[in-house]
């Protein structure tokens, strides 16, 4: 449930490649028959901009049981998770996400529920929006105003993800499930850049740009991944305390496989992406010969495999709150899972 982290956006993508056609080097999945349809990942969610693919985090964590469903849906924000009886929105031609748990649980013995929410209420895509231009047109650091933006926002933001998970446990007792019946794990998120220093493109010039797709001034990629990331896993993490459910931190999770990090490459004609050495979130998409927008800076195929591991790894643990990290030069395999103090 939740946000396009959880739903799938980006797995379109196996890797990056600057390649702008055909199979742009073999990372575009959606590359068939000499055309590009993103209905073979997306399905019909394409159509809504839901985009739930086919490599989302819940259809690769191997060892869960027959049945899982994905209703998250990319640019959600709590209020589509709400019940509609308490404030729940329609979001993309959908129920509110509450609601439609409620419609699984009825015929399903739902077990675990898993949410990534909050992001979108931060209004975290503005932010990214705001750095880039910074770095493009501006010539300026974003940091300063985004963290006055985000510290604003961040207390109404995370009192609507505690109530995200009252709305879901309403929902679950009113299909008459008791309180231990299932449990809910509630996660953070990847950082989709690195830190400068780990950027293998310098900070003047064109290259983060036309290059790696990753227009930001170093002063902000370090606020980004040492500030922005851990101050929202931190709070998330609170909330799940306070709520009494499982939380799962991710924020280190694709270290080492950023867009433009300096241990990952770009996938080539003669080098082909691997999920050991090709970047695992999605670079700045600004035109249509590289999918779309909405899918920049999120977890492709690669990622979104590394995701559905920590998943797994979690899933075998009934409670406890734990980190998820990788294993440098390793695909999703390497993931491994360390409790939290």
């Amino acid at each position: 449930m939740g946000d396009s982290y959880i739903s799938g956006e980006a797995g379109r993508w196996l890797g990056n490649s600057d390649t702008s056609s055909g199979s742009r080097d073999g990372t575009d999945r959606a590359y068939v028959n000499g055309g590009y349809d993103p209905t073979v990942v997306y399905g019909p969610t394409y159509a809504s901009g839901c985009d739930r693919s086919d490599t989302a985090e819940v259809n690769g964590a191997a060892g869960l049981t027959d049945s899982h469903f994905n209703i998250a849906c990319s640019g959600a924000t709590t209020a589509d998770v709400f019940r509609a009886v308490d404030g729940g929105q329609t979001y993309k031609g959908e129920a509110p996400q509450a609601d439609q748990l409620a419609q699984i649980a009825a015929s399903n013995d739902v077990k675990t529920i898993v949410l990534s929410i909050g992001g979108n209420d931060l209004g975290f895509s503005s932010v990214i929006t705001k750095c880039v231009e910074d770095y493009e047109v501006w010539y300026s650091y974003c940091n300063p105003s985004q963290q006055q933006v985000i510290a604003s926002a961040l207390p109404g933001a995370m009192a609507n993800v505690g109530k995200s998970v009252d709305e879901i446990n309403a929902a679950m007792a009113a299909d008459g499930y008791a309180a231990g019946s299932y449990r809910i794990i509630l996660q953070s998120y990847p950082s989709p850049i690195p830190r400068s220093s780990e950027n293998r493109y310098p900070e003047s010039g064109w290259s983060r740009t036309n290059n790696g797709g990753c227009p930001f001034w170093n002063g902000d990629s370090d606020w980004a991944r040492d500030t922005l990331i851990p101050e929202i896993s931190s709070a998330l993490r609170n909330v799940a305390n306070a709520k009494g459910v499982q939380f799962l931190d991710l924020q280190n999770a694709f270290q080492g496989h950023e867009t433009c990090a300096a241990s990952a490459q770009l996938a080539t004609a003669t080098q082909p992406p691997s999920a050991a050495t090709s970047e695992w979130a999605r670079f700045l998409t600004t035109g249509a010969s590289q999918g779309t927008m909405q899918e920049s800076f999120h977890p492709n195929a690669y990622g979104q495999a590394a995701l559905g591991r920590c998943l797994a790894l979690i899933y075998a643990q009934p409670t406890g709150d734990f980190t998820c990290d990788n294993t440098p030069g390793t695909d999703a395999s390497g993931m491994t899972l360390t409790a939290l103090p």
